[in-house]
């Protein structure tokens, strides 16, 4: 007979209460049931645990293996915890791949907000272009996904928002006087800095600007120091660009219905675990709250 958890939850109560019937009340058991549970195990051992009948007084080998049934005991308690705590999302592990623009703006207060309220969390994320957050699902690196994402055969995937694009430059740049004048054409006349992004606007007359910049960046940091620093505008959605602080102006396009479209992707709820299904909720709670449109 293998010695199982109960017998040592049996003998440790016993060895505590130094009796029977202190044992079984503590465990909510009768004293013939501790009995003939603590005898199983003295068999299984194969020598005598207590000195007595009384049960007041270790053996030797008693004293020895109530010190072992301890540690595996206060164990076994550590592991259930854990369990528990992953099947509650509690506690885990998530990975998450989303675009630089996404993780600089919307997921900061998120993963706040969710790490604060689960000390046994743990996020891993990595901000990339949507291809790469694409390629990080198809291929098992990341549990959720948040970029413009087209439908993917065997993964869930919901709206999350979508804001409209519009001309990033310095606070004070020329544009900012008569923005509400001014069509696509006039942005020939400055630095133009493309991004990955750029991609998203089909509008016919933002092509030939496109073709013609010479400075490309796709990380949303980089992109904004390079505006500041006066070295050309660009074109992102609202949700990219801080409010603060307000050395940058984000002018609405005028005449374009452009819009970034920014997706929640994951695999089936059976391939994800709690912690993900979590988060997820707490992404789109969040979102919701905010207003999902990006208005």
């Amino acid at each position: 007979m293998a010695i199982k958890i109960e017998m040592l939850r049996c003998f440790s109560a016993v060895a505590d209460h130094g009796s029977l019937t202190g044992a079984a009340e503590a465990l909510g058991r009768t004293p013939s049931a501790v009995s003939m549970m603590l005898r199983q195990f003295e068999d299984h051992v194969g020598a005598p645990l207590f000195e007595s009948a009384r049960k007041s007084r270790l053996t030797p080998l008693g004293a020895q293996i109530r010190a072992e049934a301890a540690r595996e005991l206060a164990h076994y308690a550590r592991t259930i915890e854990a369990i528990e705590a992953l099947a509650l999302a509690k506690a885990g592990n998530v990975r998450l791949s989303c675009t630089p623009s996404v993780a600089g703006s919307v997921m900061p207060p998120i993963l706040r907000d969710f790490i604060a309220a689960r000390p046994g969390m743990r996020i891993d994320m990595r901000d990339t272009d949507s291809g790469t957050v694409q390629r990080d699902l198809l291929e098992g690196r990341a549990d959720i996904g948040l970029a413009t994402l087209p439908p993917l055969p065997g993964f869930r995937r919901e709206l999350l928002f979508s804001d409209a694009f519009g001309v990033v430059c310095p606070a004070g740049h020329p544009l900012t006087e008569r923005w509400d004048e001014l069509g696509w054409a006039d942005l020939a006349g400055y630095e133009f800095i493309a991004n990955g992004l750029c991609t998203q606007i089909p509008d016919a007359d933002f092509q030939p600007i496109l073709a013609a910049s010479r400075l490309m960046l796709r990380n949303t940091a980089s992109l904004l120091s390079m505006v500041r620093a006066g070295a050309g505008v660009t074109i992102l959605p609202r949700r990219a660009v801080p409010p603060e602080p307000s050395d940058l102006a984000f002018l609405p396009l005028i005449g374009s219905d452009a819009r970034r479209e920014v997706w929640m992707v994951m695999p089936p709820e059976t391939d994800v675990t709690p912690a993900a299904e979590a988060l997820a909720a707490a992404i789109r709670a969040a979102v919701i709250e905010r207003g999902g449109d990006g208005a």
